[in-house]
């Protein structure tokens, strides 16, 4: 009998501790993404990616800048697991070290463009011509395509890290400013909202305490589809030699160098690739995933 009591109390506990993460889930739209089926791939994706880049000094055999003889080796050479590149520099100590540059620079560039867009859209919400100005100032960038205007800005300052960072800043900075704006709009006209003024409540309260936490989330979902689009223009910048300077790699220079040898070493592309398609992939998923919790 104790033996059946036990049982149940303890199928009831564990019943109940399901319950309560089920309702934490729900209650927590972005939790409920992240914690799906796609969420968990994006996420292992992007971690794993990110992990190796984070412990490039410890898993990489060489300096990645450091040349040798020992030129075009394929993989599985003796000390050189990828091989190396057309200088004899080891391939995988520059797939590494690219990651930690390609992710130090679009996690530094999005949150910017994210803090821009944000300071713009609440700017051209606050009156009529502010948000005139602001709305054709988001038309002019966006009139660029985003080469053209990383074209514009290196011609300017020159290929390097913060150029690299300012043009992801620049380009993305017009979607972050335009969902926030139309959320803003959208939340301040709610009964809620109308509410707080009646009350009392002055506009800048009401912007700050009520309206934007309403109206964040799709910013939040930006943000995750912005990470992916960082990464196609950091590569393309540096594919094209106008990102960061040799000899420090990233995953666009290591491709780009591949790309002469391409018929005859094709693994000199194959494990950048890999690795700027994991984590465009990883990031896409998470972004989507953010975006069904929180439709849901």
């Amino acid at each position: 009998m104790t033996s059946t009591t036990t049982s149940k109390t303890t199928s009831t506990t564990t019943s109940t501790t399901a319950i309560t993460a089920r309702a934490a889930r729900a209650r927590n739209p972005y939790l409920a993404g992240l914690l799906s089926p796609r969420g968990l791939t994006g996420l292992a994706l992007v971690g794993v990616i990110a992990l190796a880049g984070l412990l490039a000094p410890l898993l990489a055999s060489h300096d990645p800048t450091a040349q040798s003889n020992d030129a075009l080796l394929g993989p599985g050479a003796p000390g050189h697991l990828l091989g190396t590149d057309d200088v004899g520099r080891d391939l995988l100590s520059r797939v590494l070290y690219g990651i930690r540059t390609d992710l130090s620079i679009i996690l530094i560039a999005v949150p910017v463009a994210a803090l821009a867009g944000t300071l713009l859209a609440l700017l051209s919400t606050a009156s009529r011509a502010t948000d005139v100005v602001v709305q054709r100032l988001f038309d002019l960038v966006l009139a660029f395509p985003g080469l053209i205007l990383a074209l514009a800005i290196t011609a300017i300052m020159g290929p390097g890290y913060w150029p690299v960072i300012i043009v992801i800043a620049l380009a993305e900075a017009p979607g972050f400013g335009r969902v926030l704006r139309g959320g803003i709009l959208v939340q301040r006209e709610r009964e809620y909202a109308v509410a707080a003024r009646a009350g009392g409540s002055s506009a800048a309260r009401v912007l700050i305490r009520h309206v934007l936490p309403n109206a964040v989330d799709p910013v939040v979902v930006q943000l995750a589809v912005s990470l992916p689009v960082a990464v196609f223009i950091e590569g393309a910048m540096s594919f094209l030699g106008v990102g960061v300077r040799p000899p420090d790699p990233t995953l666009g220079s290591v491709l780009s160098q591949a790309m002469p040898y391409l018929s005859d070493h094709p693994h000199l592309a194959a494990a950048p690739l890999i690795a700027v398609t994991g984590l465009v992939l990883g990031f896409t998923l998470v972004a989507e995933a953010l975006n069904r919790g929180i439709r849901r």
